[in-house]
């Protein structure tokens, strides 16, 4: 059976898969997300979502659990006035950024990086060849947020959620009172795109349809 690792440990992700009926382990890298952006200097949101999810993934590839599996890396990033917001982590923060979004809109970059790390040349005729395949792609899609009284931030931020988002919010939690709609993939907002995986792994050699659970 193939395995696909996710290196990732956002629920968030996890949740988006075993809804999706995609069997996968999760594997958290050590990737320090400042210090890849700072070696790299990218500024472009879009390739710096790329960029940390092609880390987080090439890093889980290279431990020995990994071994035989299919690894995938994810990261996102907003973009809001031609400037990339990831986590804020403080309510000072979060406060100035939801703010400026009130009646605003900005796009959510969620960057995949898929790594096979299987075999290419399998000793036997049972276990599928691996492709050798490393490749990623970017899902966007632009957020629309409502008009957000002050006093709703203030208790949107004392929730502690938003600390720990990319942009400052979620769609699939507590923040999605504030979104009024979504042009794009939903699921890329959340933090992985499921249709972009199957491209991905199509690149692969491998059909989604492996990952769901035997009937």
């Amino acid at each position: 059976m193939t395995r696909l690792i996710l290196a990732s440990q956002s629920p968030a992700r996890t949740k988006l898969l075993a809804d999706a009926g995609i069997s996968h382990s999760v594997l958290v890298s050590d990737v320090d997300e400042d210090a890849v952006q700072a070696r790299y200097g990218i500024t472009d949101p879009h390739d710096t979502a790329l960029l940390l999810a092609r880390a987080k993934a090439e890093a889980v590839a290279a431990l020995p659990e990994a071994e035989g599996a299919l690894v995938l890396g994810c990261d996102s990033v907003f973009e809001f006035a031609g400037e990339a917001h990831g986590k804020p982590y403080t309510a000072g923060v979060a406060r100035e950024r939801i703010l400026r979004m009130s009646g605003n809109t900005g796009v959510l970059h969620t960057g995949h990086w898929l790594v096979d790390c299987r075999d290419t040349t399998p000793d036997d005729d049972t276990t599928a060849p691996g492709s050798g395949a490393t490749l990623g792609a970017v899902a966007s899609a632009e957020v629309h947020f409502t008009e957000i009284e002050s006093d709703e931030i203030d208790a949107y931020i004392a929730t502690g959620e938003p600390l720990h988002c990319a942009g400052s919010f979620t769609i699939d939690g507590l923040g999605g009172a504030f979104i009024r709609k979504v042009d794009g993939d939903p699921h890329a907002v959340v933090g992985l795109s499921i249709s972009t995986l199957r491209t991905l792994l199509a690149h692969a050699n491998v059909r989604i349809t492996e990952l769901w659970p035997a009937r």
